[in-house]
C-alpha cells in the first residue's frame, strides 16, 4: 500500500515562527527508525514506512493496520539554514524545526529621533 495516494499522510501543520519554520506531522506508532527527513534546496521531504506488526506464526482475523510506505515534500517561501535543521519524534508526533537563513530572518530596525 502506498499512502502517498491517500489524503496526505502524514497529516501536518506548518508554522512560521519568524526565525524558524516548524512542521508537526502525525506519525502514530512510528519511531525514529521508521521515519526519515531530508532537506534539499529548501524542500523538506518526510518519508517512512510502517512494517507488518503481526506476530510470526499467527493468522490475522482482521487487518486494518497494513504495511505501508509514505513520502511528502514541502517547499518554503524563504531559504533555510541546512546546518540548523532538527527533527524529533515523541508520542506519535514528528517535529521538524528549520531555522531560516540569516538573510531571510526578520530584523528589528531601530528608529532614532532627530
Amino acid at each position: 500500500l502506498d499512502l502517498r495516494a491517500s489524503r496526505g499522510f502524514p497529516s501536518i501543520n506548518l508554522y512560521d515562527k519568524g526565525s524558524e519554520f516548524v512542521i508537526r506531522a502525525e506519525v502514530p506508532g512510528l519511531t525514529e527508525k521508521d521515519v526519515s527527513v531530508t532537506v534539499n534546496q529548501d524542500v523538506l521531504t518526510i518519508a517512512g514506512a510502517r512494517e507488518d506488526d503481526a506476530p510470526e506464526g499467527y493468522a490475522a482475523h482482521r487487518r486494518e493496520r497494513v504495511p505501508a510506505r509514505f513520502s511528502r515534500s514541502f517547499s518554503f517561501p524563504s531559504p533555510v539554514d541546512m546546518e540548523k535543521v532538527k527533527a524529533t519524534v515523541s508520542a506519535g508526533v514528528l517535529t521538524v524545526r528549520l531555522a531560516k537563513a540569516a538573510e531571510a530572518q526578520p530584523r528589528q530596525i531601530a528608529v532614532k529621533g532627530e
